[in-house]
């Protein structure tokens, strides 16, 4: 139990550290928003000097870098209420396919005496013309004791004690979402539609790096394909990240300015105060040096294939970061698709609404687990005649809590 005069009192005690971190934050904004100012009066040929002898210094200017142009690019409509915002919005998806993808997952627990995981994945479709039905559906998708360990020289059972198999849970989940994209985006293509696809995440994967080598080529590779068939079918994809800790734009300001240690502020945060509702930075290609293709063969990098921005979608908090294909800037669509955004983002006031609707078609409650894992144990004593055991000590805490 939480003792709230306990916590007072250790709030207290750290009192000064909190007050230093503020000002050190404050000092910080200041050096950033004074380098991005200089930013603005640079331009693309001049940078891309200026960064010869830096393979990978965060951003990478694109043509949309004028000089003496800031690097916020205004929405400029005004509406006086949602109404009027909402009437602009279903003008503006009327007859576009949107479709969305998400996913969510049951990791392995080590509570039980046979490891077992599972992965949901679900999307939604929505032609936004009344003529036609909007799709929903999900794929489930069990994974059992060989595919959640021995991947690194482990049993399935010490690999459910070191969390191995979670990493694979996670794995199988992202490959499924871009397959599941791919596998929609090709149809389309088949059916001469041109969607503008979703992705609850980034398409920059930082988070591989600290993964196995194996891993690491699951999840590039999934990336890859996405945006290999993107490309083909000339179909747009968004990798939408709502709350965003990038900082690729602040680490390119640090190197040319030269800023004297690792900066804490991410992008969203620096950008946050310059831009109103429905304004976007011009977009960057990524050049973030994360150390995921170190143990890889060259050609498995595809950072440079993607460009990012920031799309202020609420009034209040920080814009969201919009990873998507370069090709989509390159062939003039760029502008297309952010509108296509903002008026999903009208629609469910903030937030895609594609996006919404596919996370609750693949979300998982703790009470969707513990049906799980009651049809699971139902079906190895019915079915197949084994027993599974469940750990006392977590029987114990369960009925304490």
């Amino acid at each position: 139990m939480l003792s709230v005069l306990h916590v007072i009192a250790a709030l207290e005690a750290k009192g000064e550290a909190f007050g230093r971190y503020e000002l050190g934050s404050a000092r910080e904004r200041a050096f950033y928003e004074e380098a991005l100012a200089w930013l603005a009066m640079q331009s693309a040929s001049a940078l891309t000097e200026a960064l010869a002898g830096a393979p990978r210094p965060g951003a990478l200017p694109t043509g949309e870098r004028v000089a003496g142009r800031s690097v916020v690019l205004p929405f400029g409509a005004l509406w006086e209420n949602h109404t009027q915002a909402r009437a602009w919005a279903l003008e503006t998806l009327r007859g576009v396919t949107t479709l969305a993808v998400d996913g969510s997952q049951i990791p392995a627990s080590p509570d039980f005496s046979m490891p077992v995981g599972a992965v949901q994945v679900g999307w939604f479709e929505n032609p936004h013309d009344p003529s036609e039905r909007y799709v929903k559906d999900i794929h489930f998708e069990v994974l059992p004791p060989e595919e959640l360990g021995g991947g690194e020289g482990e049993s399935a059972d010490a690999g459910a004690a070191s969390g191995f198999p979670d990493r694979l849970v996670n794995a199988r989940r992202f490959e499924l979402e871009c397959q599941v994209l791919v596998q929609r985006m090709r149809r389309a293509a088949e059916e001469g539609r041109r969607p503008v696809c979703f992705l609850d995440g980034s398409l920059i994967i930082s988070f591989a790096a600290h993964l196995s080598p194996e891993l690491q080529r699951r999840y590039v590779g999934a990336v890859r394909q996405l945006l290999d068939t993107s490309e083909r079918a000339r179909v747009p994809v968004v990798g939408y990240v709502d709350t965003s800790q990038a900082s690729d734009l602040v680490h390119l300001l640090g190197l040319l300015r030269g800023s004297p240690r690792e900066a804490a502020i991410s992008d969203n945060v620096l950008l946050s105060g310059r831009m109103a509702w429905g304004d976007r930075t011009e977009a960057w290609v990524c050049a973030r040096n994360d150390g995921l293709f170190d143990r890889l063969p060259p050609e498995a990098d595809y950072y440079a294939r993607v460009v990012f921005l920031y799309l202020k979608t609420t009034s209040m908090n920080p814009p969201a970061r919009l990873d998507v294909p370069r090709w989509v800037l390159e062939a003039g669509e760029l502008d297309r698709v952010l509108d296509i955004v903002r008026a999903e983002c009208v629609v469910a006031t903030g937030y895609p609404y594609a996006l919404e609707t596919a996370d609750a078609l693949a979300v998982i409650t703790l009470e969707d687990r513990e049906r799980f894992y009651r049809l699971f144990q139902e079906y190895l004593s019915d079915k197949l005649g084994l027993e599974l055991r469940y750990s006392r000590k977590a029987f114990s805490k369960r009925g304490r809590r």
